[in-house]
């Protein structure tokens, strides 16, 4: 894309995201949602199957759900809403029709704040957030004789399918993908979803136009599919820009279709796209209205955590942490609250030694800590140093107890085995040395075996003091307190002089 198509035109996306609820049951009946790993059609009943005669019955957990997402999303809950039957005529349900929810949904007018890098945050708008039943799974194959044929699972059909379809609000790849990051951080702090892309149960659907720069009126809109990665969002969305622009600069117009996303690519066109009309929603006969009061709305409200900006916010504030620090530690609703019970184990009570309770964890937790998970594969709730462990280990740093060298010893002996930190430094013998005496021994050796750093020392390089330290450290395996030895090391340079 040129600098001046670039100026020149508006890209608009909106966001249709498809998140699978995590319920024991399906939507509309008794049967396991927990589909991921089973035989396929083992997970199915008349209901799944549209057998004649059967009725559906509304899942109550999948539709408290639903709300409590668009509660953390800040909708409105309107007192009443219902299902809605949308004609469907792909083959991946077998009723021909979808039960979803249309003009009068559980949830609307809601917002979410999205920040790219080196721009201030925005809100995006949320149209709303409504419940349907996820379809059956086609897989297409190619006989010998170069037939192709489909299979149908119908495990995964009628599985709770929460849907929160964006305004077209957003204005780059970019803006989508950080929308999309912010919401699966949403999703899975509250705990409604796995919301994971790679194994299905977080889809997104986009919709992309462009119009002149300044123009109210939206241009031909696009849908783009098969994106299965935040990656795959934001290239599929930069393509279909650049393709588009293309198109226009060229005099041609752009026709609104489902194209979908081929990794090498680009976008490739799959049909027409079709408009709510085509659907021909209607009242779902079958099931009777929601209505939720004031008091059931706040009863699910109760429960919602501290979400990630807020928590964010209050890390900066309360524990006087970096943004990017506080950023790292409330990625993930197990991460900030292991990062609380840490400096809640500490005894100190007043702010100045949280504060410092807190900058010492935050260290252990994004440095040497992250780096042993992310090379075990382990998640920080799978992790065996226990929060009160690792607060003790940082008290055994401030008090003196062990170096920071050794601190770290310590703490991989700590998370391989579970440990508590100070029968690790008694048995690997790292209690730090602070006695003068001890400490005037070893400098005297160090001094005695390294007379060149010395002599340099004494002509005015002060690198040469650091080189003395470090053998020092070495020979006491990290064990030497670091000021008193700088200080037993200084004094004896100079009385040597």
């Amino acid at each position: 894309m040129t600098s001046t198509s670039a100026t020149k035109y508006e890209t608009v996306i909106g966001l249709e995201v498809h998140v699978q609820l995590q319920t024991r049951r399906k939507m509309f009946c008794g049967c396991s949602a927990d589909y991921a790993d089973a035989v396929p059609n083992t997970h199915v009943c008349p209901v799944c199957m549209a057998l004649p005669g059967v009725l559906p019955v509304i899942n109550e957990k999948a539709v408290e759900s639903t709300v409590m997402t668009a509660l953390a999303l800040n909708c409105s809950i309107p007192a009443y809403s219902k299902f809605d039957r949308k004609n469907y005529p792909y083959p991946d349900l077998l009723k021909g029709y979808q039960i979803s929810q249309y003009d009068l949904p559980l949830s609307e007018r809601g917002w979410l704040e999205v920040e790219v890098e080196e721009q201030p945050p925005r809100r995006i708008g949320i149209t709303r957030v409504h419940l349907e039943e996820d379809t059956a799974r086609l897989t297409h194959k190619t006989d010998e004789a170069g037939e192709s044929y489909s299979l149908l699972d119908l495990n995964r059909s009628g599985v709770p399918l929460m849907e929160i379809v964006g305004e077209p609000d957003l204005r780059s790849p970019e803006e989508a993908r950080a929308y999309l990051v912010k919401l699966r951080q949403i999703l899975r702090y509250i705990g409604v979803s796995k919301a994971n892309m790679e194994e299905g149960n977080f889809r997104c659907d986009a919709n992309i136009s462009l119009r002149p720069r300044g123009a109210t009126a939206y241009g031909a809109r696009v849908e783009v599919k098969n994106m299965n990665s935040f990656r795959a969002v934001e290239n599929a969305l930069r393509f279909e820009a650049e393709r588009q622009t293309r198109a226009l600069d060229a005099g041609a117009s752009i026709t609104q279709e489902t194209r979908g996303w081929v990794e090498g690519e680009g976008t490739v066109s799959q049909r027409s796209k079709e408009g709510a009309d085509d659907y021909r929603y209607f009242p779902e006969p079958d099931l009777p209205p929601v209505t939720l009061t004031a008091a059931q709305v706040e009863a699910i409200r109760a429960p919602l955590p501290e979400l990630p900006d807020a928590r964010r916010r209050r890390f900066e504030q309360e524990f006087g942490l970096p943004a990017y620090e506080a950023n790292l530690l409330t990625e993930s609703r197990a991460r900030a609250e292991y990062f609380e019970r840490v400096i809640a184990a500490g005894a100190g009570s007043g702010d100045a030694s949280r504060r410092k309770r807190a900058r010492a964890a935050a260290n252990w937790m994004i440095g040497d800590f992250a780096r042993l998970l992310h090379a075990s594969g382990l998640e920080i709730d799978d992790a065996r140093i226990s929060p009160a462990d690792l607060c003790a280990m940082i008290a055994l740093v401030e008090d003196g107890a062990i170096s920071g060298t050794s601190a770290k010893a310590v703490f991989e002996e700590m998370f391989q085995s579970g440990r508590a930190p100070a029968a690790v430094v008694r048995e690997l013998g790292l209690e730090q040395i602070s006695g003068s005496d001890e400490i005037a021994a070893i400098v005297d050796r160090v001094l005695a075996a390294n007379e060149k750093p010395v002599a340099e020392y004494r002509a005015g390089k002060q690198e040469a003091l650091k080189f003395l330290v470090g053998q020092a450290m070495r020979e006491s395996r990290g064990r030497l307190n670091a000021a008193a030895l700088t200080e037993t090391l200084t004094a004896k340079l100079r009385e040597k002089a």
